[in-house]
């Protein structure tokens, strides 16, 4: 019989703290700055200052979380007790996790699991509980959880990148990031809202706002950044053309921070007239981990608020620069109520090499290049999903962007097909333009994988990108 988590205190609750109430905003900004205040603060910071103030906050984390049910029983199965785990130096001793083990945890304490230490507070000290979910893009939605003070640096930590990239108060700003239990919009509300200021045009997914009516809202609100996944935001530059509308000029966009994943940035910038297109990374969990500044090389990690590991997919080793691996989180900042120690994220990147043209302390990375656990292995060479759809996209102008993967298995050997959407083509074209993707994909990945060309639009029942803030771009039919 499975355990029951506790959500409400009990049958007679009284009111313990508001949110509001939780929170110092000037010890906040103090320690989590925005704009040119982040700037001052940590443009020319040695990496002994830097290191001196992570070794703080985990400190803090660390005594928060051994209180925690999940963590005693993961760091006990592997007979770690306190005094093993001193400072960041001894991170390596403690297991890493993910998804997986914390929706074992809902299975075996649901509805919330046991990843939490609300049970640790006084009824009146208790915290309000914050609670989204996940997308579910990988499988069932899993359970994200914040107090006031992680929430709110969340959304400091999402306003410091859109501040960095240049969003401003006097700009209108279109979302298409989802909501209702899925995070992302919700998030993006309160960093805009509360810390940039701007006019936020909230209209979510295709399925929240139609397609044509968020073109027509771009219009009448004359939006000046957009913010969103690049999968989407590409589509809308695409239907405001078929519907009467220049981007640059009916549509004066400034800015687009998203995440590009497949897209190619020049592409993106020329579908809506020439605005500046930058990068950030996060997950759920951890909420911002990375983003592009003015200089766009590389995202800066986040290293104030996170402490990046990049750990070999296969081995869990620790990686040199520039080899890919698993990007692996432990959230300086998030002591109360769900701490994050070692989560594996299973998104792959790299390692920027060299120094940094602003003086920041802190290291880059190359971006988002596809999921681990998405990896699919063909003839021994390791083929990201992700990564194949940003191939096509740069090399070719009549790809659309939009693509999936079928993977199949045939006596012993897999196969991959892409179905890539492409301008309208002759069929002599057609041919002569599937041979070059084919060509160009073995060139670059090592191993042939075959291409159908489609029209545009065919793809999206398979990838759901009106409806999903992340579209599915690997069908797995192997095991069907």
């Amino acid at each position: 019989m499975m355990e029951q988590s506790s959500i409400i205190v009990d049958a007679t609750p009284g009111l313990s703290k508001s949110y509001f109430d939780c929170l110092d905003i000037a010890d906040l900004q103090t320690a989590y700055p925005i704009g040119e205040a982040f700037m001052t603060t940590y443009r020319g910071m040695s990496q002994d200052e830097l290191r001196a103030r992570q070794e703080r906050q985990f400190a803090s984390v660390m005594s928060f979380a051994w209180r925690v049910p999940f963590y005693q029983r993961l760091w006990a199965d592997r007979g770690i007790e306190p005094g093993d785990i001193c400072s960041l130096d001894d991170l390596g001793k403690l297991p890493t996790y993910s998804k997986d083990d914390l929706m074992q945890s809902v299975e075996r304490s649901p509805p919330i699991g046991d990843f939490h230490g609300l049970d640790t507070y006084a009824d009146n000290e208790r915290p309000p509980l914050i609670l989204q979910t996940t997308s579910g893009t990988t499988g069932r939605p899993q359970p994200l959880l914040c107090g006031p003070k992680s929430r709110e640096v969340q959304a400091m930590l999402l306003a410091r990148v859109y501040a960095l990239q240049g969003m401003h108060n006097r700009d209108v700003v279109h979302s298409v990031y989802g909501h209702g239990m899925v995070n992302g919009g919700h998030y993006v509300r309160e960093a805009i809202t509360h810390w940039i200021g701007a006019l936020l045009l909230s209209a979510g997914t295709g399925i929240e706002t139609r397609s044509v009516q968020q073109v027509q809202l771009l219009h009448d609100f004359r939006a000046t950044v957009i913010v969103g996944f690049a999968d989407y935001i590409a589509k809308l530059a695409r239907l405001a053309r078929e519907l009467g509308f220049e981007p640059g000029v009916d549509l004066p966009m400034r800015m687009i921070s998203c995440h590009l994943g497949a897209q190619s940035r020049e592409a993106m910038s020329s579908a809506w007239g020439g605005a500046k297109v930058y990068d950030w990374y996060g997950v759920g969990d951890t909420g911002t981990i990375a983003t592009e500044g003015p200089d766009q090389d590389g995202l800066y990690l986040m290293e104030d608020a996170q402490f990046i590991e990049l750990l070999d997919v296969t081995s869990g080793a620790v990686v040199g620069e520039a080899q890919s691996a698993d990007i692996v989180c432990t959230s300086l900042y998030k002591d109360d109520v769900f701490p994050i120690i070692r989560f594996n994220t299973h998104d792959v990147t790299r390692i920027c090499s060299g120094t940094n043209s602003i003086d920041l302390p802190f290291r880059r990375m190359a971006g988002f290049l596809g999921r681990s656990d998405n990896m699919v292995k063909l003839r021994g060479v390791n083929v990201f999903p992700q990564g194949i759809g940003a191939i096509l996209s740069a090399a070719f102008e009549s790809a659309t962007g939009e693509f999936v993967c079928r993977t199949s298995s045939a006596d012993g050997r897999d196969e991959m097909l892409v179905l890539v959407e492409v301008n309208e083509q002759g069929a002599a074209q057609k041919t002569v333009l599937q041979l070059a993707m084919q060509d160009a994909l073995k060139a670059r990945l090592g191993v042939a994988i075959n291409v159908q060309l489609v029209a545009p639009g065919a793809t999206a029942p398979l990838t759901g990108i009106e409806a999903r803030q992340k579209p599915i771009r690997l069908i797995d039919e192997r095991h069907a």
